[in-house]
């Protein structure tokens, strides 16, 4: 994690992680989740609050997928394919991440956040796609606190080892997306049944 991360931390502390997170969601190629893990280590360490560091992060993904979703409405693909180059968004990942989205429609906005490469575009293809506002938000902004509570309290509990997350997110994240995946399968059968009913 770059030391302008640090900086902002350290100088501007639960607005800075709003800043970063917001930016971080929209598509600034930031490693978010070593950024949350390092704020539950400054949990740890006792510099910052658990619950205001989850109130923070959770305010901060919000507003960047938020923005994510409108600029997806108003600007649509043509705005993602000249300017997501520049943040990271290649083609490639909007095409995977198109699939996916039709695939599971808005429940990929929850699981998206485990998925690197793949939170930054979900909103934007919720907002091409039209996706009801108040549908959106249920799964998005469950979505960002389940995911900011998740790395803030891994990095409590990993306390000074907090820095392995990045390994591990590498040796498990077949796993992390496979558990995902079965949990938006279960939901998607468990909602058509209802609705069958």
């Amino acid at each position: 994690m770059g030391e302008q991360f640090y900086y902002l931390l350290e100088h501007y502390g639960y607005f800075g992680l709003i800043i970063v997170l917001a930016a971080g969601i929209i598509g600034l190629p930031l490693p978010d989740e070593i950024l949350l893990t390092y704020v539950g280590y400054t949990v740890y360490q006792g510099k910052m609050s658990y619950s205001l560091s989850l109130v923070s992060a959770s305010i901060g993904s919000i507003i960047g997928i938020t923005i994510s979703y409108f600029l997806g409405i108003k600007l649509g693909i043509p705005f993602l394919r000249k300017f997501g180059p520049k943040l990271h968004l290649t083609e490639k990942r909007i095409q995977t991440t198109s699939k996916l989205f039709n695939k599971f429609g808005p429940y990929l906005l929850f699981i998206g956040y485990f998925i690197p490469g793949v939170r930054h575009i979900t909103a934007y293809l919720a907002g091409l796609n039209y996706l009801n506002f108040k549908r959106f938000a249920i799964f998005a902004y469950s979505g960002a606190i389940f995911w900011g509570f998740t790395f803030i309290t891994l990095g409590h509990e990993l306390g000074k080892n907090w820095m392995k997350v990045e390994m591990m997110m590498n040796h498990y994240i077949i796993y992390v997306i496979g558990f995902a995946i079965i949990i938006v399968l279960g939901a998607v059968y468990l909602n058509r049944r209802k609705l069958v009913r």
